[in-house]
């Protein structure tokens, strides 16, 4: 008999990205001021800055609670999806976990603040990528699994194509 986890088990990692997020950001809001900018080695500086908008600061003209309705759909829509689909799927699943995680760590920031906080600051000379925090890395991540799934599907497939065709099924 094979163990399986459930879809739903994998929630824990959503609970992990919020703690670890939540934690982060708190950590830079007590200890740097807006704008401040701490090196931390060559290439990466942890710097206070604030996001009214989404990805890349874009859509920074609509008001925080447009953010926060969007994060809760998509929330619920994940919940949704683990309710439906117990069991299979375990890549998607914990895409899905990772991407509640870092939606629901972005929604308490604008809630509490009405901007979320950035402070992970990549670059390379003056060249300096959009800032971002644990949550937009759990998001990100849970997109890479996704697109995965998906290849990993489609290849899946064509070796099934390909092995039918070969016994003339």
């Amino acid at each position: 008999m094979k163990f399986r986890f459930s879809n739903p088990y994998w929630l824990w990692l959503s609970l992990l990205v919020i703690v670890l997020d939540q934690v982060s950001k708190q950590l830079i809001l007590r200890n740097l001021d807006w704008y401040d900018v701490v090196p931390v080695m060559s290439n990466l500086n942890f710097t206070h800055l604030r996001n009214t908008g989404a990805a890349f600061s874009s859509f920074s003209q609509l008001p925080p609670w447009a953010f926060v309705l969007l994060g809760c759909a998509v929330s619920v829509g994940i919940l949704i999806w683990l309710r439906r689909n117990l069991y299979g799927h375990q890549l998607v699943a914990v895409a899905m976990c990772l991407i509640l995680g870092g939606a629901v760590g972005n929604i308490i920031d604008r809630v509490r603040h009405g901007y979320v906080v950035d402070f992970i600051d990549v670059y390379v000379g003056q060249w300096h990528y959009a800032a971002f925090n644990v949550a937009d890395m759990a998001i990100s991540a849970g997109a890479v699994f996704l697109i995965l799934d998906m290849l990993l599907d489609w290849w899946r497939q064509s070796r099934k194509t390909t092995t039918e065709s070969k016994h003339g099924n």
